[in-house]
């Protein structure tokens, strides 16, 4: 199946789920394929056919947009280069969950989550520790006593009633001692934190030069900026003042060419489905083209230059971008 044919695939099954699903991401640079929202839950999705093309730079981006933005940056694809995903199971690349498209479609259509996941040496549950030490103690068994039915040392059998992860195989072992499931869901939908290995968030990137001066203006004007490297968007901008109480602001900056036209019409889909505003600042002309394309606000720079009261950017892209949709 081709690329295309897959985030398609992905995105009509985000559809069929009733999550509002934006436009796919056409222009480069591109860390993510499409953002989709469905109540409290917002995804950032890359789709790939072999999810080992997944590299560090793309994850670290990812994983920090799901921080500004409050999302889970998730990858879909088929398999790695040396095997095919397995359908319910959640593997990992540079910490961003990743999962085979039957498995996305039992979490958001069939709303039933995956129980296992990969990580080094093989395939793991995450198990209730105290259910397991209570079911131990209700037939009267001791920590030797589990772990010789386990096979495992008596040591191993304390750390998972401590709330160590067990291998698929203990999991199965422990379900068949006990007649009933000690296996914990892992939370795709809020990043899998509890079984994910991963540094802290990654550091942003240098702001590029030619951003700095709107950078700075936007600074002033009570945003914290944070420059992005391969979103469709130059930069995430919160709101210091009120945080998500006012609005976030997903940032473009260059000359109003017409790829510039497309990239402000895609941050208009992706603020709509993320819950911010779209805001592109154009190089070059005294009044803007237009003053909005898509939702997304145009505002020139020296428009911008001109607004000594950060108020008055503020009233700028209230007037000329869409409302932040509600959660």
């Amino acid at each position: 199946m081709s690329r295309k044919a897959l985030v398609g695939n992905v995105t009509a099954m985000l559809a069929d789920a009733d999550f509002l699903v934006s436009e796919r991401c056409a222009v480069r640079p591109k860390s993510f394929d499409v953002a989709a929202r469905r109540g409290e839950d917002l995804l950032l999705v890359k789709v790939l056919g072999n999810v080992d093309a997944f590299d560090r730079e793309t994850g670290a981006e990812m994983r920090r947009l799901g921080e500004y933005l409050s999302a889970t940056p998730i990858l879909v694809g088929l398999r790695t280069r040396d095997e095919e995903l397995k359908p319910g199971v959640v593997y990992f690349r540079h910490g961003v969950p990743a999962i085979h498209p039957d498995t996305l479609y039992d979490l958001v259509v069939e709303e039933v989550p995956p129980l296992i996941y990969a990580a080094p040496g093989g395939l793991y549950v995450n198990i209730d520790g105290d259910t397991v030490a209570d079911e131990r103690r209700e037939r009267g068994w001791s920590l030797g006593r589990l772990a010789d039915e386990l096979g495992v040392s008596r040591r191993t059998v304390a750390k998972y009633e401590d709330g160590m992860n067990a291998s698929v195989e203990v999991a199965v072992q422990l379900e068949d001692l006990f007649d009933r499931p000690f296996s914990d869901p892992v939370r795709v939908l809020e990043g899998a934190g509890e079984v994910r290995e991963a540094d802290p968030t990654p550091e942003p990137p240098e702001v590029d030069p030619d951003d700095e001066h709107v950078y700075g203006v936007l600074s002033r004007a009570g945003f914290a900026v944070h420059p992005t490297q391969r979103a469709p968007f130059t930069a995430v901008s919160e709101d210091e003042a009120e945080p998500r109480v006012e609005f976030t602001l997903l940032t473009g900056h260059s000359p109003f060419t017409r790829t510039a036209q497309k990239r402000a019409k895609l941050m208009g889909s992706l603020g709509r489905v993320t819950g911010t505003r779209a805001v592109y600042f154009t190089e070059g002309d005294d009044e803007p083209k237009e003053e909005t394309v898509e939702g997304t606000a145009i505002v020139t720079m020296l428009e911008l230059s001109r607004a000594d009261d950060p108020e008055r950017i503020r009233e700028l892209i209230r007037e000329r971008s869409d409302e932040p949709a509600e959660a």
